[in-house]
């Protein structure tokens, strides 16, 4: 009788991280990419087309290949788009159906250069027991969890809490949920949310965002013409 080997999990950060990710692996931005990306697949979104640049993510809603445009720059909704990067802001809004596209300046990034995974997750702190029964369920030799932290080249509480609760999780451990969003509230990207001045959005989204498994699905990203899309993945 055998017993199967558990999979090598690798915690790592930033672009670099994601540009080295192999086997399983989730691309970690909690504020707020991939909490906003997970909060419109729940309001019926059919997919999320995630891009690098502004302007691709114009020339496919122009192509008629989306049908919306949400994200930001340095934290800003561009000109032209439909959405900002909040998940409050496209929490009240049902999609019906759309694709969306989705450019944001450490989330989609990732994705983008995670070109080394096997199987690609978009992850965040709503999705993260369902994120982890996804990526241990492909049974891979190696497991990455990639946080993005601001902008792709400085660690973040929230993204790097956010791996170290995933990998908790993989490993057979229950976690501790609360103390993770507790250490969240103590840093200080969570405290940007409730200074008025800082325009880093909505104070809702601090909310949602520590919502821990708020949703049963997984956010699952495949390459759909050359470009990688997320979709919603449930799993009994």
């Amino acid at each position: 009788m055998t017993t199967e080997k558990a999979p090598m999990i690798i915690v790592d950060s930033l672009l670099g991280g994601a540009g080295r990710a192999s086997g399983a692996v989730a691309i970690i931005d909690v504020f707020r990419a991939f909490t906003t990306a997970a909060v419109a697949l729940a309001n019926h979104a059919s997919k999320i087309v995630m891009v690098g640049s502004v302007q691709e993510a114009l020339a496919l809603r122009d192509a008629g290949i989306v049908q919306a445009c949400m994200g930001e720059v340095g934290g800003v909704m561009p000109p032209g788009f439909d959405f900002g990067n909040s998940p409050f802001e496209v929490a009240t809004h049902d999609f019906g159906g759309q694709a969306v596209a989705q450019r944001t300046s450490a989330g989609t990034q990732g994705i983008v250069a995670a070109s080394g995974a096997d199987a690609l997750y978009a992850s965040s702190l709503v999705t993260a027991r369902c994120t982890a029964r996804a990526l241990a369920a492909a049974r891979p030799a190696c497991i990455t969890l990639v946080a993005m932290g601001h902008e792709g080249v400085e660690r973040t509480d929230e993204d790097e809490l956010c791996a170290l609760h995933l990998r908790n999780l993989l490993e057979g451990r229950a976690g501790d949920a609360e103390a993770v969003r507790r250490v969240i509230l103590a840093g200080k990207e969570a405290a940007r949310f409730l200074d008025p001045s800082s325009g880093h959005g909505h104070p809702r989204d601090l909310d949602i965002a520590l919502d821990i498994d708020r949703y049963d699905f997984a956010v699952r990203v495949t390459i759909e013409g050359g470009r990688p899309v997320g979709r919603m993945e449930v799993r009994g």
